[in-house]
């Protein structure tokens, strides 16, 4: 990301997080309607919980985009920790997709061009970092599996 699209990022968030429970309510809607199957992923969860630790973690991605060395690490254990929850790779198109429109019902016209791909450029940091570490845990338990034989 540029400098310049963290500062997009940063500058939108205080909009977006005043809408909080709008945005992470239309966001679960979103997701659910892109993709049948991560509505069952949560079919079992305490949505209003959930609603909120969506905004934490995107509270700390917004405020770590230019800290790597703290954003990366925390991002790689959560990548780490979905795959418990049934998580795969393909998912992570389907939130992207999910988290833009969201974003773009929060903030309306201020949603413009720059700050949409501002924003696509830090879901894309967040999501390469999460899938890589998902798929590197699914192959280590797969190794796992495999020299128990």
């Amino acid at each position: 990301m540029t400098p310049e699209q963290i500062l997009l990022v940063r500058a939108s968030w205080p909009i977006i997080v005043s809408k909080a429970d709008d945005l992470t309510t239309r966001f679960y809607a979103h997701l659910f309607e892109i993709d049948a199957s991560a509505a069952r992923l949560f079919a079992h969860v305490d949505m209003a919980a959930q609603r909120a630790k969506l905004t934490q973690a995107l509270d700390f991605v917004v405020t770590a985009l230019d800290d790597t060395d703290t954003l990366l690490p925390v991002i790689g254990e959560l990548g780490k920790r979905h795959v418990n929850y049934g998580v795969e790779s393909r998912h992570f198109d389907s939130v992207g997709e999910a988290l833009l429109r969201s974003i773009g019902d929060s903030l309306g016209d201020a949603f413009d061009r720059d700050v949409r791909q501002a924003w696509a450029e830090a879901y894309a940091l967040v999501a390469s970092v999460m899938r890589r570490a998902l798929v590197r845990s699914v192959s280590a338990s797969r190794a796992q599996g495999d020299s128990r034989r």
